[in-house]
């Protein structure tokens, strides 16, 4: 198969007539056009009551699932990895033998070699699955690659070479660490080698190094890492409280970031954020703030604003974390965390709504926030619960909407009841 045949043309009415991107989600409005419903969303967030391809106004801002089409694009992209699937098995033997040499040369020296050779094997690692289950199991590469990461890339006195080292280890540890049949040996090597008083360099710190100073690629890569490696709450606390790393994935989730990006920051936050003190500690660092940001901004991807809201699921477990999202609410031009949970009920998906349900439910009901039960009102916040209730959600979903409803009767009855006896004592009798 030559590399003309890996061209692969997309049927134009797969793309979204907004974004042009292949649709993931392609939803249809009253006027019968399909967009990706991220798209569409978007625009209609935006204020827009009009179709984007025909300019029509829109008697209804409902939009359904395509499902045929949906399937459609299924098929063809599942037709198209295959084909890209097969073009690779044809022209990977070659360099299967050129990586296997270098790898077998890097074991025998037990040096992680130069920028130039990792970067062939990063490159390698990112063809295929098969590619990178071959390098799992090549004899003595895995121990190796966290020998050079805990040695923080080598000796030499080039701090750019350094990190340039540094990076494609990481990036091919990232590529692996779900195809080794002892991941958990290898989360215990990593770990060994990134406590306090670690033997022979320090892991972490080589990750931190990374996530401060590498490209894009290499720190979603380096944030995925410590992610995967953050599997008990010994872990856990030993990543968060390492000095940097919590400030420097919170920098990760800025909204003009890359969605791939801050996605990556997110995951891993909420990763590490099960222990109590880093709740508080992520609530110290002005998570609430800037988690309030992702969630207000109509570029946010689904996958972000499920993140996003999960995480302040997480935060308001703990009384520093409700305090800091009821705060939002009440300080002029601050960014109204409450109000904008309430935006998202029903708007992304079954997942983040669930979430933004259980955060509701955490400080108006459980806790009686006061000042957030009054923010949910202002939101139409009542509306959306009510239209919640009548919708498919789960048995969970719909008791803890009962509860919150429960909550607002209650409130609603004190407030005639207090307004009743204002009024006895001014009308005459």
């Amino acid at each position: 198969m030559g590399r003309d045949d890996l061209y692969i043309t997309v049927p134009s009415f797969f793309r979204c007539p907004i974004s042009l991107d292949v649709m993931k989600s392609p939803v249809s409005l009253c006027t019968g056009v399909t967009y990706d419903r991220a798209s569409i969303q978007r625009w209609l967030d935006d204020g827009n009551s009009t179709c984007p391809a025909t300019m029509q106004v829109l008697s209804s801002k409902d939009f359904v699932p395509n499902r045929t089409l949906h399937r459609l694009i299924q098929i063809w992209s599942e037709s198209a990895r295959l084909r890209k699937a097969r073009f690779e098995s044809d022209n990977s033997s070659n360099s299967k033998d050129q990586v296997a040499e270098l790898i077998r040369q890097m074991v025998d020296r037990h040096s992680s070699s130069s920028v130039d050779s990792l970067a062939k094997i990063v490159r390698f690692a990112k063809e295929s699955e098969e590619n990178r289950k071959f390098l799992a199991n090549c004899d003595g590469f895995v121990p190796l690659l966290v020998e050079a990461l805990a040695g923080g890339g080598g000796n030499a006195g080039d701090g750019s070479n350094n990190i340039r080292i540094l990076e494609q280890i990481v990036r091919i540890i990232h590529f692996l660490i779900g195809e080794i049949q002892d991941s958990d040996e290898l989360v215990r090597l990593m770990l060994k080698k990134s406590g306090a008083g670690a033997g022979g360099g320090d892991c972490l710190a080589s990750l931190l190094l990374v996530l401060q100073q590498g490209s894009a690629e290499s720190r979603i890569a380096s944030a995925m890492v410590m992610e995967s490696v953050a599997v008990s709450a010994e872990s856990k606390l030993l990543i968060a409280e390492r000095d940097g790393v919590l400030p420097e994935l919170l920098k990760l989730t800025s909204p003009e970031k890359d969605s791939t990006l801050i996605e990556a920051g997110l995951s891993c936050l909420i990763a590490v954020s099960v222990p109590k003190r880093v709740k508080v500690k992520l609530v110290q660092l002005g998570a609430v703030k800037s988690l309030s940001k992702l969630l207000s901004d109509s570029n946010s991807t689904t996958s972000t604003i499920e993140k996003v809201l999960k995480l302040l699921e997480t935060v308001s477990s703990v009384k520093e974390g409700r305090a800091k999202i009821c705060e939002a609410e009440e300080e002029e031009g601050g960014d109204c965390c409450v109000s904008a949970i309430v935006q998202r009920l029903l708007k992304a998906s079954s997942t983040a709504t669930e979430h933004a349900v259980t955060i509701l439910w955490s400080v108006c009901y459980l806790f009686k926030e006061r000042s957030a039960q009054e923010a949910v009102t202002k939101a139409n916040g009542l509306t959306k619960i009510l239209l919640l209730m009548q919708s498919n959600c789960s048995p969970f979903v719909r008791q803890m909407s009962a509860d919150l409803l429960k909550i607002f009767r209650v409130n609603s009855k004190s407030t005639i009841s207090c307004y009743d006896t204002k009024t006895t004592h001014i009308m005459p009798f």
